[in-house]
């Protein structure tokens, strides 16, 4: 079975933090290192967007520009785990916050992805 497992989401006040961690399970994600890893976002009423990507080594990294310089995506193949590290939050990154994985290289658009979790939600209240 295939999993993403997304967590540490919760209700923060703007300027606040939160970090994301995504765990990956399943005989697919072996090894783990062979997939890219990308944080998406969906606001209601709102298509889900692109937040940040990772390459399988982790050497390479990728953001919007509306969290840029605020987020920081990272990953640990040994633990088979991505994170998002989101700082500075302002009331607009509410919204339900997936981690994404695929075999190809880490892309800024849904249709790229494979495999999806279920979301954790993020709500920064001002």
């Amino acid at each position: 079975q295939v999993q993403l497992v997304e967590s540490g989401g919760g209700l923060v006040q703007a300027g606040g933090s939160l970090r994301l961690s995504c765990a990956a399970s399943g005989r697919t994600f072996s090894p783990f290192s062979s997939y890219s890893m990308g944080w998406f976002r969906q606001a209601p009423g709102k298509e889900r967007e692109f937040v940040a990507a990772i390459s399988w080594g982790g050497g390479s990294t990728y953001y919007a520009d509306s969290v840029k310089g605020r987020f920081t995506i990272s990953r640990d193949n040994p633990k088979n785990m991505a994170y998002l590290q989101m700082n500075s939050l302002k009331p607009e990154d509410t919204a339900v916050y997936y981690c994404a994985a695929d075999r190809d290289f880490a892309q800024a658009t849904t249709k790229a992805y494979e495999y999806w979790g279920q979301g954790t939600q993020v709500t920064v209240s001002s």
